[in-house]
This record gives C-alpha cells, sequence and structure tokens, in this order.
C-alpha cells in the first residue's frame, strides 16, 4: 500500500472503524453462504435430441457469428422441458432452484447490516431469483442461494454448482462461447469511481499514470485491457489491482491504495451510496446489459426465464418497476436508466 496516500476522514459508512466492521460482516457473511461445489441433476444435463437440438444450434450459431449479444437468446415459453423436470424432480430439501449471486453488491445482492436476526440477502437481483423460483416451483422462497465471486459465474454454471446466475452479469459475445443468456433486464455501462477530490474527471487523460482496480472476471478488465492494447487507454494506467469482488475495489479506493475503480455505472453508483466521499466521474463509455446465466444446452430452462421476464417487466404491481423503485431508483439519478431494456429473441424457425 502507498502510505503517503491513505486518505483520511473517511465517511462512507461511518469512517474507517465502519469499514473495518464491515470487512468482518462480509467474512462472516462468506462462513453463512459457503461457496462448495453442488452436485445435484440440474443445471442443464446432456444435450439429448429431446426436441431441444434445433433451437440449441440456432444459439451456437449465434453466439460465433455474435454482433448484439443482447439479442442472442430464445424466444420465451412457458412450456416445461428436461431441465425444469430435473429441477422439480429434487427430494425434500434439495428440491430448490439453485441460484449464484453477490453478496456484497449494495442493493443488487446484499446482506443489510441493519436488518438484524440473519441478514438475508436482499436486492434487484434476489428479487428476480424470487420470482423465477415462484414461476418454477410454486414457492418464491424455494431458492438456494450460493455466492458466487465474479470469476467464478461461468464456472460455476459449467460446473453444474447452480442452475443459473443473477449476478449483475453482462451479456457479451465472449460469455456466449460458454453459457446461455436469459434476454437482458437491465442496462448500464462501463465507468470511473473516484474520491470526489481527485483530479480524475471520466475516462479520459486524467487517469494517465494512475492505478485502477478492477473485478478479476469482469468486463470491465477485459475492456480496459483491450483498451490499453490499442491505444485507447491513457497513458501508464496501471491495471494489476485485480480483486474477487467489487465491493473490494472499494475498499482498496478508500485505503488510498488505488486511484479509481471501473465498473459497470450501476454498481458505481451504489458504492456511490455507500460512500459519500467518492462519485462517478464522466459518463458511461459503453452500453452493456445485465442478463441470467445458464448453462448452454439448458433451453427449456432459457426459454422459461424469458417468460419470466416479461411477466416481470408487465407487472405493475410487483415486477420490475416495483424492484428498481425498492433498490435503485435512489442510487440512479438518470430517468432514462428506469426503463427496463426491450427484448428481441432469436428466430429458430
Amino acid at each position: 500500500m502507498r502510505a503517503g496516500r491513505l486518505r483520511t476522514g473517511l465517511k462512507g459508512w461511518g469512517g474507517v472503524g465502519a469499514m473495518a466492521f464491515a470487512c468482518v460482516l462480509a467474512v462472516l457473511a462468506a462462513l453463512l453462504l459457503p461457496m462448495v461445489p453442488w452436485h445435484g441433476t440440474g443445471g442443464g444435463g446432456g444435450a439429448d435430441d429431446d426436441g431441444r437440438g434445433a433451437a440449441h444450434g440456432s444459439q451456437a450459431r449465434a453466439a460465433q457469428e455474435c454482433a448484439d449479444p443482447e439479442k442472442q437468446t430464445l424466444a420465451p415459453s412457458g412450456d416445461d422441458g428436461p431441465t425444469i423436470d430435473e429441477i422439480r424432480a429434487r427430494e425434500g430439501e434439495k428440491r430448490k432452484l439453485v441460484v449464484g449471486v453477490d453478496q456484497n453488491s449494495y442493493r443488487w445482492g446484499y446482506r443489510d447490516p441493519n436488518s438484524g436476526g440473519d441478514a438475508e440477502l436482499e436486492g434487484f437481483d434476489i428479487d428476480l431469483a424470487h420470482r423465477i423460483a415462484k414461476d418454477i416451483l410454486g414457492d418464491a422462497d424455494a431458492v438456494q442461494f450460493k455466492a458466487i465471486p465474479t470469476d467464478q459465474r461461468v464456472p460455476a454454471i459449467q460446473d453444474g454448482r447452480v442452475d443459473m446466475v443473477v449476478r449483475t452479469m453482462t451479456i457479451n459475445c465472449d460469455r456466449l462461447q460458454d453459457v446461455a443468456f436469459s434476454a437482458p433486464y437491465f442496462r448500464t455501462g462501463q465507468q470511473v469511481l473516484a474520491p470526489k477530490s481527485s483530479k480524475i474527471t471520466g475516462y479520459d487523460g486524467t487517469l494517465a499514470g494512475k492505478e485502477i482496480c478492477t473485478a478479476a472476471g469482469s468486463t470491465a478488465l477485459s475492456t480496459l485491457e483491450q483498451d490499453q492494447k490499442d491505444g485507447r487507454l491513457a497513458e501508464g494506467v496501471d491495471l494489476r489491482t485485480t480483486v474477487p469482488n467489487q465491493l473490494d475495489c472499494l475498499v482498496r479506493l478508500q485505503l488510498g491504495e488505488v486511484d479509481a475503480v471501473v465498473t459497470d455505472g450501476a454498481l458505481a453508483a451504489s458504492q456511490a451510496a455507500q460512500d459519500p466521499t467518492v462519485e462517478l466521474k464522466g459518463d458511461a463509455f459503453t452500453t452493456e446489459y445485465y442478463g441470467v446465466a445458464m448453462k448452454k444446452d439448458a433451453d427449456d430452462l432459457v426459454r422459461r426465464v424469458n417468460q419470466v421476464l416479461e411477466e416481470w417487466r408487465a407487472d405493475r404491481a410487483g415486477g420490475w418497476q416495483h424492484s428498481y423503485e425498492e433498490w435503485l431508483s435512489e442510487t440512479m439519478d438518470d430517468a432514462a436508466k428506469s426503463l427496463p431494456p426491450t427484448p428481441q429473441y432469436l428466430r429458430t424457425s
């Protein structure tokens, strides 16, 4: 750590002492929600010739020819299929939808230390996971949450540890080679987060010579690495600081170990809400979409999730807009961001 740059007078969650408490809380939460392999029968199964082949083949070809990744998903359907049947066939306590989530992304998937009791997971992504569980299993609480670090989201799906990941996961062409995505449920873009006192003004020349923190396996890191390779990133930017989870970057920033954080604007806004000494710098410099990630051959599950998303967007009483108002409206000041993306689907005929 560069001791000379240690900032004093932190306010975020009550200063350095509160930050220490937050770190302890994260450790305790990790113990409560262990990341252990789950060897259930759900999450996709093999590529049997059961009617999924044509649609899956179309989806695979589309991924190879990817131009607009947020459009590379299957049309919604309320029909059951082999993946859903496997999930429903689980017995007893295992009869749950297993969902990979975050547990420390404020307002998205996090444990509120002020909620008392066991500090259950809550947030925008958590609402969506409950909605999917309600549709598939008839019980919104029939869901088992597993904490998944950013760089483990794809492996967790491929290894069958989870049925799906609902974790502010950007749909992109590289990931479409490994997993299938639902239609987008949120629009965002990469932004810079830095101390209010910093002279950094955005994703521009003011980043020259600065150290930036990103999460390992994130689109922020891959975007910055590509921009650095192509000469679009300011000279001398240091990208060596990567962390397992986005909140770790905020901690590094608060401790003065890095100059800025680059992450999705939606997440950055939530982090700024946690600490009033930092702020978003400049506009988003990409356009990205969050989607629910599943196994590539789980076509019936993809279609079913897309059906749930259609209904969630249309539900004015307890749907997308309700969750947005409850969790995100206070941290996101752009009214246009409060509109769910309009989905487009692959033609499989």
